[in-house]
């Protein structure tokens, strides 16, 4: 969608409700973990709908467009933003803890031989502290071990399923919401292949728009599995592609550097790792 002088406002998908609107810019950055910067004028927001041919005529459209064109309300990147390193705490009416630094799991107990320093498995609900019931009727319950720890996708589901409202499914099953587990994510979800899962690094990534689902296969140990996601935030302050992920490393969300450069070119990990994408 452009203005009268052929600026671009908006971007949309066909089949996808991820939107990427022009907004006011932004610089994100975590010095912590990285000298990097990301300056953006995109904001990511869900569309209640999957865009379709026509949308832009629906009432529920023009509606959702007047509202958040140029809306500073937290977008997906906001929210992804809340949970890295120092990130103060925020609390809902019922003293629940929904944002502020996120852990990546407890502390494996058999420590670094056993190839990882920390636990993975822990969603949503364990950082929030409170059973969920999910739209099947079932039940989970968090383990206090895991309290204000999320994976990598559970920070996925965190900002995407809990905060931006996308619908959440309780484990790997193909229907409409996001699965547990990266692997899941990658070849069960909803939405649009961006990149083709084929085995391999991908040839181009140029494909790719702020918001996009980023799959990689770092893990020898999982056989075909793709065992990491991030969230593709664009290009940063050098031209670099930086994704969002929660990592071991660093503990939790971040976009920086700790255990691997959070970049999709070059020869570096995560880069050699990069799998496929998905725009939901």
């Amino acid at each position: 969608m452009r203005s009268a002088d052929g600026g671009v406002l908006a971007t949309f998908t066909d089949n996808a409700r991820t939107a990427v609107l022009t907004g006011p810019s932004r610089t994100f950055t975590e010095p912590k973990y990285t000298s990097a910067k990301v300056t953006s004028d995109s904001w990511v927001r869900l569309l209640p709908e999957k865009w379709k041919e026509g949308a832009e005529k629906a009432p529920w459209f023009t509606d959702w467009f007047r509202r958040n064109l140029g809306s500073k309300e937290p977008d997906i990147f906001a929210f992804g933003m809340e949970y890295l390193d120092g990130a103060p705490q925020k609390k809902d009416a019922r003293g629940i803890p929904y944002a502020g630094d996120a852990q990546f799991g407890p502390l494996n107990p058999n420590g670094s031989a056993a190839g990882d320093l920390r636990l993975e498995q822990s969603d949503f609900y364990d950082y929030l502290g409170i059973p969920y019931t999910f739209r099947d009727g079932t039940v989970e319950r968090p383990e206090p071990q895991r309290f204000r720890s999320i994976d990598c996708s559970g920070f996925v589901r965190t900002v995407f399923g809990y905060r931006a409202r996308y619908p959440l499914l309780g484990k790997d099953v193909k229907g409409d919401g996001l699965p547990r587990t990266a692997n899941g994510m990658a070849r069960l979800s909803p939405g649009v292949p961006v990149l083709e899962l084929n085995g391999k690094r991908p040839e181009a990534i140029d494909r790719l728009q702020p918001g996009d689902l980023v799959f990689f296969k770092i893990d020898r140990r999982t056989g075909d599995r793709l065992d990491h996601v991030g969230i593709y935030l664009g290009l940063d302050t050098d031209g670099k592609p930086r994704f969002l992920s929660s990592r071991e490393e660093a503990n939790g969300p971040t976009f920086g550097d700790k255990g691997g450069t959070a970049r999709l070119d070059g020869n570096g990990f995560y880069a050699a790792g990069l799998r496929s994408a998905t725009r939901l």
